[in-house]
């Protein structure tokens, strides 16, 4: 029994070793699968674990004896890693600067960005939590202006051939099955964002990726928890900023490439692997302007749950 994803359909192998372990129990306490027990003073495996072994790793990587390694679905000892040092890394302060600071940017200065810095990017963005291990998400690289914009050109191709989904008779024809809300989402956003999509691009302007140096697109499988690739997206941007780059996340394309012949068509020929039910653009690039100020935004709601 495990849960499957589009990398591995097996749960993962637990190996204990009895002469290295003290029966500590910390490895009992972080096992939310109930994967593991004290039997005898000794950690062993269980028969009671609820999905099998997913792979998550935090046995091994809180046992202080080193007694338990864990093989499969995409892991094994090999990948544990030594922790920063609590003073090295960054505080709630400097994070906060850091979060204050970045502004979405949509112009950016005629300079590649070098692929060391694409390359740190990505590496951050593989430290990102997930919903189920091993990670499902999906990073398919734009890292020059070049292919940013085939890819930006591509889609409006793409988009010519959509336009009758916006067009005034068939948003009249669904209204009364797809109901107000909707028809106000099509009316009041795609309808514009298709129009200034194509018409921009026969123009000659590129308003899908503003013509950025560097363009990552995340994106899962039908398996990926629908929140991971913004988790990643949103790593990726945090990661970029701190290297001195200007991010925008931009949702509008993943949506439209989803459903249909056609967009499967365009999604295997942009070397794009599935449909995803959330995925993002990250562009990012050498910021032309300087923002002076800050923004000060506002949740919906916080709410405190009172029990009653």
């Amino acid at each position: 029994m495990a849960i499957p994803t589009s990398r591995t359909h097996e749960a993962a192998k637990l190996h204990i070793s009895p002469e290295l372990c003290n029966g500590c129990g910390l490895c009992e306490q972080v096992c939310k699968d109930f994967s593991i027990g004290i039997v005898d003073g000794r950690a062993q495996a269980t028969t009671t674990s609820i999905f099998g072994c997913i792979g998550c790793g935090h046995c091994m990587a809180i046992c202080p004896q080193e007694a338990i390694s864990v093989s499969g679905r995409c892991l094994s000892a090999e990948d544990l890693t030594d922790l920063p040092m609590r003073g090295d890394a960054a505080d709630y302060r400097s994070l906060k600067k850091l979060l204050q600071r970045r502004r979405s940017i949509r112009e950016f200065k005629d300079k590649a960005v070098e692929p060391e810095l694409i390359d740190k990017v990505l590496e951050a963005v593989r430290t990102a939590p997930m919903g189920l291990p091993p990670s499902d998400v999906h990073v398919l690289v734009f890292d020059s202006p070049e292919k940013v914009r085939k890819f930006s050109r591509d889609f409006c191709v793409y988009l010519e051939g959509l336009k009758w989904l916006v067009s005034g008779w068939f948003l009249a024809l669904m209204r009364p099955f797809w109901g107000k809300a909707n028809d106000a989402l099509f009316r009041d956003f795609v309808r514009p964002l298709v129009l200034s999509y194509t018409g921009a691009m026969a123009r000659g302007e590129d308003l899908v990726t503003y013509d950025a140096p560097v363009a990552l697109y995340f994106y899962g499988s039908p398996l990926c928890d629908p929140a991971d690739p913004i988790v990643a997206a949103t790593y990726a941007m945090l990661a970029a900023e701190s290297l001195g780059l200007g991010t925008c996340m931009l949702g509008g394309m993943h949506p439209l490439i989803q459903n249909g012949r056609a967009a499967r068509r365009f999604r295997e020929q942009q070397g794009i692997r599935f449909g995803s039910r959330e995925g993002l653009i990250v562009i990012m690039g050498y910021s032309r302007v300087v923002y002076q100020k800050g923004i000060r935004r506002s949740l919906a709601a916080v709410d405190y749950y009172n029990g009653a």
